[in-house]
C-alpha cells in the first residue's frame, strides 16, 4: 500500500495557486491511486469519440462542477463514479494540486484519491472507451516524458508529454500528472 500519511503530508504542506473561476467554467478531476502487487498505479481514462471536449485523449476522470455538488471535491468524486464506477465511499482524498486553467474555457481543480483494487470498475461507454492502469515507477521515468513549445493565442506555452507504451498523455492531464509526481517524489511507489 502507498504510504497514504506521507502523500497526504507532501500535499498539505505545498503552498498551493488556486485563483477565482471568474469567468471560466468550475470543473475538478481525480487522479485515483491504487496498489497492486506492492506497487503504486494511476488510473486514466481514455476519452471515447462521442464527447464534446479531447475526444479519444488520455485524462484523469473529472468534469464540470454541477448545481448538486458541495465543492470542487464533490465534483470530482462525482464525476470518477460516473464515468469509471468508483464509488465515492470507497475513495480516500488525500488531498489536492493546484488550480490549472484549461485552453477550453475550464478551471480545473485536480484532487488525489486513494482506493482498493482490484475493484469493480462500471464504464460509462458513452463517456469512456478504455481505462489504462499506469505503475506510478513508470511514470517516474525520465524517457518517456517531453515538453514541445506550442503556439496558442500569439503565445508560446510549454505543453507536457508522458509516452508510455502506446498511450500518449498530454496537454493539461500530464501538467497535472507532472505536478503530482514532483510533489510525492519519494513518496509513493
Amino acid at each position: 500500500m502507498p504510504d497514504l500519511e506521507a502523500i497526504r503530508s507532501a500535499l498539505a504542506r505545498y503552498p498551493l495557486n488556486t485563483f477565482e473561476a471568474g469567468g471560466l467554467r468550475r470543473s475538478a478531476v481525480l487522479l485515483p491511486l491504487f496498489e497492486r502487487r506492492g506497487e503504486d498505479f494511476l488510473l486514466f481514462t481514455r476519452r471515447t469519440h462521442h464527447v464534446r471536449h479531447h475526444r479519444g485523449e488520455i485524462s484523469f476522470p473529472g468534469g464540470a462542477w454541477e448545481r448538486e455538488d458541495t465543492d470542487l471535491e464533490a465534483t470530482a468524486l462525482r464525476e470518477a463514479e460516473e464515468e469509471v464506477g468508483l464509488r465515492t465511499d470507497d475513495v480516500t482524498v488525500l488531498g489536492r494540486l493546484d488550480d490549472f486553467e484549461s485552453v477550453h474555457g475550464y478551471h480545473v481543480v485536480p484532487y488525489v484519491g486513494y482506493f482498493e483494487a482490484p475493484y469493480p470498475y462500471r464504464i460509462d461507454p458513452g463517456e469512456i472507451a478504455d481505462m489504462i492502469e499506469v505503475p506510478v515507477s513508470r511514470l517516474r521515468d525520465p524517457d518517456i516524458f517531453r515538453v514541445e513549445d506550442w503556439r496558442h493565442r500569439g503565445r508560446t506555452v510549454p505543453v507536457f508529454f508522458y509516452t508510455v507504451d502506446d498511450h500518449e498523455i498530454w496537454g493539461l492531464t500530464a501538467e497535472i500528472l507532472r505536478q503530482f509526481l514532483e510533489l510525492t517524489n519519494e513518496k509513493s511507489g
